[in-house]
């Protein structure tokens, strides 16, 4: 059983964002592999590549206007979470991204990846990558 981060720590602590913003971030996080999914199936060739654009109904745009417009939509999502990984920390970035993305604990990161950093570290970075995207997602 994993040990579950805290969703609100003091306000004078760095990288404090408030409770219900970390699970808003937290959410938006896990749903990147549906937008991936969504992004490679809008290739424009699909039969039913219309129901995963999230558009309302505009007779003024043509189909392939909303493919484009729907994977610029999950590509800008997708590019944002990896971005804050990447800005969180260069080497423990990857992992970071990895766990907010298939909602893995330091225990299985540390059990299956060996991460190379102790608990304390992985999680102040834990916190510093929710606080980056909190910056990027306003």
């Amino acid at each position: 059983m994993g040990t579950d981060i805290r969703p609100e720590i003091s306000q004078n602590k760095p990288y404090w964002i408030s409770k219900h913003r970390y699970y808003e971030l937290r959410h938006f996080c896990l749903q990147y592999k549906i937008w991936k999914e969504f992004y490679s199936k809008l290739d424009g060739y699909s039969e039913h590549h219309y129901m995963l654009c999230n558009q309302k109904p505009n007779p003024e745009k043509s189909p392939v206007e909303k493919t484009v417009i729907s994977r610029e939509f999950y590509l800008e999502r997708m590019q944002m979470v990896e971005q804050a990984a990447k800005e969180t920390d260069p080497v423990i970035g990857d992992y970071i991204f990895n766990a907010v993305t298939e909602e893995l604990s330091y225990e299985h990161l540390k059990a299956r990846y060996s991460i190379p950093c102790c608990k304390n570290t992985y999680y102040d970075l834990y916190r510093k990558f929710f606080w980056i995207l909190n910056d990027l997602r306003k």
